[in-house]
């Protein structure tokens, strides 16, 4: 396991980063929050994004998409996390994808796979139903009545849910969980926008006796569990990816800082104690990369990746953390103003620790996959 990346993955890498850093920079994500826009992305700036494979990176080639790895997708949702830029990448071009392509329904995969790829929809993956993630307590239900099942429930944190034009909701049917298919237009459906505190996407879902039909439901009780806890890892993967990209950009912009501010006379960055300090944010930034990277391969390699997924995600929610606390500290006051970026980072990075789980949360499972 070598944990680089390959030439493609460094070209994909580096034509990622002088898109977004070009099109799609801090400010983007400013002015859409300013704005209080009604859809919290650019529709057109993810078509151009699509336009460069983005949308389409896992899915496979033959529902029209570039069927490239999960590792490949990391890279892009790094440099996603150095600009901050809000797209439905997460949630449909990671989530959606996979659990669409896993799942065993060709004819799913034949409706929105392609529109996936072509940017065409926004799918969601509704499975939280707490301030924290616990997709092991699971309450809402699916009950069979006449030629389908009665949905009830509720869903906190889906990302991009408001924008959705497809819903996947995690229920319980029979004592076990199960994925459906949901229109949000469906009679019983009700979404409501609730925009996170990093200016990102998310939405309240209440379903209430929804209707739905024998072909709604994706994945039942027999490989519903695998396949969710499948595409939870990759979205794990994804949301580490985006705090190292984050972390990695917030350091950069520290250093940079560190080299230009001058105290008593010389650059702070000549001070030993801030020299010190940086230094062994790098050290956790090169080992979070690590833990990420071997994550992503054992998954690409068909081998149980569940504790190296859990051990990427836990470590780079720590060291995102440090990155932002000590950027917003080394910058001194300014650090603190919303007309400085390094706030942007900061809340994005706290939103990120918790979706699909914070440190904590993997500490835990790590430990539980482990025997304790």
């Amino acid at each position: 396991m070598a944990l680089v990346l390959t030439e493609e993955q460094t070209m994909l890498r580096d034509s990622a980063r002088g898109f977004l850093s070009s099109e799609a920079p801090v400010a983007h994500l400013r002015a859409l929050r300013d704005q209080k826009d009604a859809k919290g992305y650019s529709p057109a700036l993810w078509q151009r994004c699509t336009e460069m494979g983005f949308a389409g990176v896992l899915v496979p080639e033959a529902h029209g998409g570039l069927g490239l790895t999960l590792t490949d997708a990391a890279v892009i949702a790094e440099e996603i996390g150095r600009t901050l830029t809000p797209l439905p990448f997460l949630s449909t071009s990671v989530l959606a994808a996979c659990l669409i392509a896993g799942s065993t329904r060709e004819d799913l995969m034949s409706m929105w796979l392609p529109k996936i790829a072509a940017g065409e929809a926004v799918v969601a993956l509704a499975i939280d139903e707490a301030a924290r993630h616990r997709p092991d307590h699971i309450a809402a239900k699916a009950v069979a009545s006449g030629s389908g099942f009665t949905l009830d429930g509720e869903k906190l944190l889906v990302v991009d849910g408001h924008v959705a034009d497809l819903l996947l909701v995690v229920a319980m049917l029979e004592e076990a969980p199960a994925v459906f298919a949901v229109e949000p237009k469906a009679r019983g459906v009700a979404i409501e926008r609730t925009i996170m505190a990093d200016a990102h996407n998310a939405a309240r879902i209440r379903f209430s006796g929804v209707s739905l039909g024998r072909e709604a439901l994706v994945a039942g009780k027999a490989e519903a569990a695998a396949l969710i806890e499948r595409v939870l890892d990759a979205g794990r993967i994804a949301v580490a990816a985006e705090l190292l990209g984050a972390a990695e950009e917030a350091f950069a912009r520290t250093l940079a800082y560190l080299k230009e501010r001058q105290q008593f006379g010389r650059k702070i960055g000549e001070f030993q104690a801030l020299q010190h300090r940086a230094s062994m944010l790098y050290c956790d930034l090169e080992l979070a990369r690590a833990a990420l990277l071997q994550a992503a391969e054992r998954v690409d390699d068909g081998k149980d990746a569940r504790m190296a997924v859990s051990v990427a995600k836990a470590k780079c929610c720590r060291t995102a953390n440090l990155a932002v606390q000590e950027g917003v500290q080394m910058h001194g006051g300014i650090g603190m103003t919303d007309a400085f970026e390094m706030g942007f980072f900061m809340k994005r990075v706290r939103v990120l620790q918790e979706l699909l789980g914070d440190a904590n949360f993997h500490d835990n499972r790590l430990a539980t996959l482990s025997g304790y």
